[in-house]
This record gives structure tokens, sequence and C-alpha cells, in this order.
């Protein structure tokens, strides 16, 4: 079975990683080896010490989790909290279970995607919170958070409200005529690239990890399989999506070909930001980035849509968002107890900071008034906030979290990538990710 090879790949990963830590010595191939008769950095503090706690995530420390660590150690003298950041990519995540595999210190982690939060459950290094019956999750971050349930438990608990969005230069709208969107399809957002898109230059980018969200705002509604419990990825909008995409890239120009994207690394923020691209497909983090003028300067007005839909009729679309950053304990924590008593406190608005880089509190019990100063600081009047409003708090559609496994995601995008590379066909493309989806449905029954 599949996630018997996951588990066995990271378990001879962490042989490995012992195997090399054990030749180094007492030197430096084990950055947690603790002098002969000390204790090591994970055990119980003794009594009057306080407790140590490790926080790994994916956000830069300056960017909000350092001031949030900071105002909590303030307060609580007995529970002191690291923030350790690990890069948000197969290598920053693969080094994250490893540490927690080989025992380092990791207390508490921030899952982005739930193949991640599946994957660690699988390998027992998420705690089911369960155990502790002082905190309704549902009843803090609302019907949403049951997206995140595994097997009917929660593994963590969903932090941020997580919208993704098209960010809009509002003086190039203004200047072409354009209205910022409510609802619109994908039809449209092609046509306003291509008025939008100037000289030498394209009208919308986003990065490649969204490329594949219009499927499966299609599919997450109308199910990956069929009712025979075959692949679904034949769905006439999948064929849409790929013919849509392709065509902004090599008939209008619009959008940059996928070969370009990967070669030149593409940094698309600061394509947006600089001026240079008037639409950006992204979510709350860009903010992050917005409000940093230090380092991106910029003299535009940026304005918010949602993310276009593919399918006709907008009371069969969801979108993705809901909730995010979904933080776990450790397993293998040593202090839950503590853990858990700053992953509350964190999730009902000690996490304010975080909105500076776009990260709202999800929880009822947070202060958005006081997240929401956070986001915009002293830029405010650089934002249509009317069109930020709709996007954080009113869109009417649905949303959805990615669940599709890790391994079917990798196949599929294998495929589509051919296609927008131009080395295959779209009914090709179409057939072998049927296929291999197929294959895999059919090895893990």
């Amino acid at each position: 079975m599949r996630k018997k090879r996951w588990f066995t790949g990271l378990a001879s990963l962490v042989l490995v990683t012992g195997v090399l830590a054990g030749c180094s010595g007492n030197g430096n191939g084990n950055a947690n080896a603790s002098p002969e008769g000390s204790l090591p950095a994970s055990a119980p503090a003794s009594s009057g010490d306080p407790v140590k706690l490790t926080m790994w995530g994916g956000v830069p420390p300056e960017s909000g989790p350092q001031a949030v660590v900071d105002a909590w150690n303030a307060e609580h003298p007995d529970i002191q909290v690291e923030y350790v950041r690990f890069v948000n990519d197969d290598e920053g995540n693969l080094k994250l279970d490893t540490a927690m595999m080989t025992g380092q210190n990791v207390d508490l982690f921030v899952n982005y995607t739930i193949s991640q939060v599946s994957k660690r459950v699988e390998a027992g290094l998420a705690l089911d919170l369960g155990k502790f019956t002082d905190y309704n999750i549902d009843e803090k971050m609302g019907p949403d958070a049951q997206n995140f349930q595994i097997d009917g438990k929660y593994y963590g608990v969903p932090t941020t409200k997580s919208p993704f969005f098209v960010a809009l230069n509002k003086n190039a709208l203004d200047a072409a005529g354009l209205e910022v969107p409510k609802d619109w399809t994908w039809d449209e957002l092609r046509e306003y690239a291509k008025q939008l898109k100037q000289d030498g230059g394209y009208g919308f980018i986003q990065h490649t990890e969204p490329y594949v969200d219009p499927i499966d705002s299609v599919l997450a509604k109308e199910g990956y399989t069929k009712a025979d419990g075959t692949s679904n990825l034949d769905h006439p909008l999948v064929k849409k999506w790929l013919e849509t995409l392709n065509a902004m890239m090599t008939e209008d120009k619009s959008t940059p070909p996928l070969g370009e994207q990967l070669t030149s690394k593409m940094p698309v923020e600061q394509e947006f930001l600089s001026g240079k691209a008037p639409m950006l497909n992204i979510g709350a983090w860009l903010l992050r980035s917005s409000n940093n003028f230090t380092d991106f300067p910029r003299d535009f007005k940026i304005a918010f849509a949602p993310v276009p839909r593919l399918a006709d009729n907008a009371a069969d679309f969801v979108t993705r968002g809901g909730l995010g950053d979904y933080i776990s304990i450790n397993t293998k924590s040593k202090h839950q107890d503590a853990a858990w008593e700053f992953l509350k406190w964190y999730a009902d608005g000690g996490m304010a900071p975080m909105a500076a880089g776009g990260r709202l509190p999800a929880s009822k019990d947070a202060d958005q008034d006081a997240a929401l100063d956070s986001l915009l600081g002293d830029k405010a009047d650089t934002y249509d906030v009317d069109s930020l409003m709709y996007v954080m708090f009113n869109n009417p559609a649905p949303t959805y979290v990615r669940s599709l496994p890790q391994e079917v995601m990798d196949a599929r995008a294998q495929e589509y990538e051919k296609y927008f590379l131009g080395t295959q066909s779209v009914d090709d493309t179409i057939a072998a990710m049927v296929k291999r989806h197929n294959e895999y449905i059919a090895q893990n029954q």
C-alpha cells in the first residue's frame, strides 16, 4: 500500500540519519547532542525551571511569529516558546518530518495542506487532540474546520482565515475602464488579461502551485471519482481549464508560458507589486509583501476579486480557501499540556501579529478589529478596502480544502505540465491523468 511505502521510506531516512549522526562522533553531527551527564534539550524541566517549547512554522519570524512568541513569553515566564522557521516546500517539510522522527525539539508544528496532515498522522507524528476537552474547535472555528478532520478526529487546530483571490492593480483597471469583479468566470478573466497586458508584459500571473485550483473547485463538489469508482479527471471542465490557460499562454500571450516561468523562477509577487503585471492569483500572504514599501515600493492601489469560476452557474462553484495554518502537537513532545495551553492562546487571538502578513485569526473569540489594524497598518489608503473586506469576509461562495492524495496531485501535475510545455495533446493529457488516477485507486482499495 502507498501509505506503508511512504512511512517505510521516511523510516529508512531516519535510520540513515541516525547512522550518520553516530559516525560523526561528538562533534557537529548531531545538533541536539548533550554533554555527557546532562539532560537532553527536550527533557522535562526541573522544578522551578520554565518549560521550553519549540514551534516550527513556515512564516519568516519577522512577519509575525517572533512578535507572537515574544508576547507569550513576556506573559508566561513558566512556559517559554522558541520559533523555528522551515521553508514550506518539499525540502523544508522533509526537514520538519525528519526532525520529529529523530526526536529533535519539535513540540508544535504548522501544516499547510491536508495531505501533509494525513501523512503525519499515518506516521504517528500528530497528536489526537481529542484527549483535551476544554476547547471546542467546531464552535470556535465554525463548520469549515471539519474539512481538517481525519476519520472524524482533529490532529490540529486550523487557526487562520485563508482566502485566495485575484489581486488587481486598481489604477490599471480604472485606466482601462474595468470594474472590480465580485463574481466572474475564467473567460472573463481572460478578457481582462488581454485588455490589461502591456507591451512586452503580461496581464495575469500566478505561481504554478494554484494552476490546478480551477479543476479542484469543480471536483471538490462533483467528486474526484464517478459513481462507478473510476477517475473523474475527464470531467468536461477539466478540458476547459487546460485549454483556457494554454490559450492565455500561447494565443493571447497574456500569461507566462510554463516553460518561461519554470526556467526564470519568476518572482510573481515582485512582478505584480512593481506594476509590471496588473493581475495576480494569490492568497492573503500577499499582504506580507504589499505592506513592505521598503522592499516593494509601489504607487498604485490594490483591489481584490474572488478567484474566478469555470462553472457557468455560480451556485455550482466552490472556491479554495476557508481555514488554514493547521497547528499540531508532536506526539513525541514531552510537554503536550503546555503546548496545548499555548495553542489555545494562539488560536484565540495571540496570533494577532500574524495579520500583518495576511493571516487573520479564525476563532470567533479573537479580536478581529485588532487583527485588521495589524493587517493594514498605516497602509490602509493603499488598498481598496471594500473589495478587501469582500474577499476576506463576505464572499458567499463555499470553500474547499484540497484533500487529494499527494501521489495523485504529483501524477496529474506531471501530465498537465507536458501539455503546457507543448509535448502532449490535451486529449492525451486527460487520458494519462485518468489512467494514473485509476491505477492509484486500484492500488489503494
